[in-house]
């Protein structure tokens, strides 16, 4: 990582004088000055050569979001409506470096995943010290959404926020996109140079592999941006600056924010609040492969999507053995029931963060009966405020997101990306209650209850054992070398930007 090498004017010394000897004095103070000024110029551009050959981390850096031992700032932390910090009133000063190059994102997935790619290269593009360009959002997936960067986050707020720490611009410079001719007259246009970067990979990757690719062609493309940082092994202001982007920089429009803040006084307005991630949208269960639960019409309905979409790999999937490895989303009748075994009462108010479910009213129907307190964001808001967001599922997903981390409880049927991110966002902003539930017990003891070998009671305490340890608390993340996409996500527990350990326990 390069060290700032901000220009700084050299200190005149005072006039000297008049005199006999004010001639010589002065003379001498020129040559001081002279010498002062060109030693501060030489070591100013010695600092820029360094750093521009061999990027290198600086001890103190960033320090902006987190005190001297390591824990947050109260003044940076989320605000309790699970929403980011205001802009601070001045803009921070600009980080002066030499670009290597510039570097062109297109994320790829549903809003968190992108979210999480754009820590990520954000972060890649600090390493490096290149310019990033304002990443692109996929338009191109399953939701099918034409929303831009500029439609779902505060553009100019992730822009100022971080100019201390890289340039970003919001479109490639003119030059790039111009014709060129070759030695024989013919024009054409430059062809920037694309590939997608090697998933969980270590910031040496990128120093070695991709840093001499951007030397070489002055713009790279990545064209994936899923998962392509790893989890752990990274310097720890690497660490801390995905952090600062996650919890500070990456704001949503004032548009999504006011709306999520009416939804979030409304909530508490009505007193406690759970918000359930009811992941039993249609996309899920068929890339899923799983069908529990579902008619046999249904189950064909889903297999056919399923191979409709070329990039969704796994095709031939047996949905019971996948349910057993606790690989599936709990059905909203599963659901109905775990709430009930971990105390939670009739008259809760409860949330539904998710998309349309898979069968509508009628698979809700045992889910509501139980809680008669269920409201989506479509029973809150008039059809007047959710207009702009008809047709935009990642402006409707980042509604649910800004509710979610304001909840009093969060519940994932599914361990998804949303889950994992609000997961994370939910630890940083003081370790809020989150029920991470454990999918392959739960089926087992839902089986067992099922098939009567199992009273009301000995199901309900049993699950309640299983689940003490799984709220939310402080926890060191699990870390799996040959496996990173089995351990622990690092948005999922950003434990570097945490309080330590031992002083998170009550």
């Amino acid at each position: 990582m390069v060290d700032d090498a901000r220009a700084r004017k050299p200190l005149l010394p005072p006039r000297a004088s008049a005199g006999g000897s004010g001639g010589g004095g002065r003379r001498m103070m020129r040559k001081w000055a002279l010498k002062l000024g060109t030693s501060i110029l030489l070591w100013t551009v010695i600092m820029q050569l360094t750093s521009s050959l061999h990027p290198r981390l600086t001890k103190s850096w960033p320090a902006g979001c987190f005190d001297h031992r390591g824990r947050r700032n109260a003044t940076n932390s989320v605000l309790d409506l699970g929403r980011s910090p205001p802009s601070p009133p001045a803009i921070v000063p600009r980080r002066v470096y030499k670009s290597n190059g510039y570097l062109l994102v297109s994320c790829n997935g549903g809003l968190n995943q992108m979210r999480a790619a754009i820590c990520d290269m954000v972060t890649v593009a600090r390493y490096l010290n290149l310019t990033l360009v304002v990443p692109e959002l996929d338009k191109t997936s399953f939701w099918a959404d034409p929303s831009d960067f500029r439609d779902i986050f505060n553009v100019n707020h992730f822009i100022n926020s971080l100019r201390d720490e890289v340039k970003i611009i919001r479109k490639l410079p003119d030059k790039f996109s111009r014709k060129i001719s070759d030695k024989s007259g013919r024009k054409f246009r430059r062809q920037i140079f694309s590939m997608p970067p090697v998933s969980w990979s270590s910031e040496k990757y990128y120093l070695r592999q991709i840093l001499p690719i951007v030397r070489r062609h002055k713009v790279i493309h990545f064209d994936k941006t899923d998962a392509r940082l790893a989890n752990n092994g990274l310097p720890i202001e690497l660490q801390k600056l995905r952090c600062r982007v996650n919890y500070e920089a990456l704001k949503f429009t004032p548009q999504i924010e006011a709306l999520g803040d009416k939804l979030i006084s409304i909530l508490r307005r009505r007193g406690f609040f759970v918000v359930l991630h009811l992941r039993y949208e249609m996309d899920m269960l068929s890339f899923s492969g799983c069908t529990h639960g579902c008619s046999d019409e249904e189950t064909e309905e889903l297999t056919r999507m399923r191979y409709a979409y070329p990039w969704w790999k796994e095709k031939e999937i047996i949905s019971e053995q996948k349910r057993l490895e606790g690989l599936c989303p709990l059905t909203p009748e599963e659901i109905s029931l775990v709430l009930q075994a971990l105390g939670f009462t009739r008259d809760t108010q409860i949330y539904i963060a998710s998309g349309e479910i898979y069968g509508g009213e009628r698979r809700l129907a045992a889910l509501r009966a139980a809680y008669p307190k269920i409201v989506r964001k479509e029973m809150l808001l008039s059809p007047d405020e959710l207009r702009p967001f008809q047709n935009h599922s990642t402006k409707m997903a980042a509604l649910d997101y800004l509710v979610s981390v304001a909840g009093d409880v969060f519940i994932p049927s599914y361990d998804g990306n949303m889950a994992k991110v609000v997961e994370g966002h939910r630890r940083f902003s003081g370790f809020r209650k989150t029920i991470l539930l454990d999918k392959r017990e739960l089926v087992k003891l839902l089986d067992l209850l099922k098939d009567g070998k199992l009273s009301w009671n000995q199901f309900s305490s049993a699950v309640q054992e299983v689940h003490k340890n799984r709220m939310g608390q402080p926890a060191i993340r699990k870390v799996i070398p040959e496996w990173p996409k089995e351990e622990d996500y690092f948005y999922a527990n950003p434990q570097e930007c945490l309080a330590p350990l031992k002083e998170s326990r009550h």
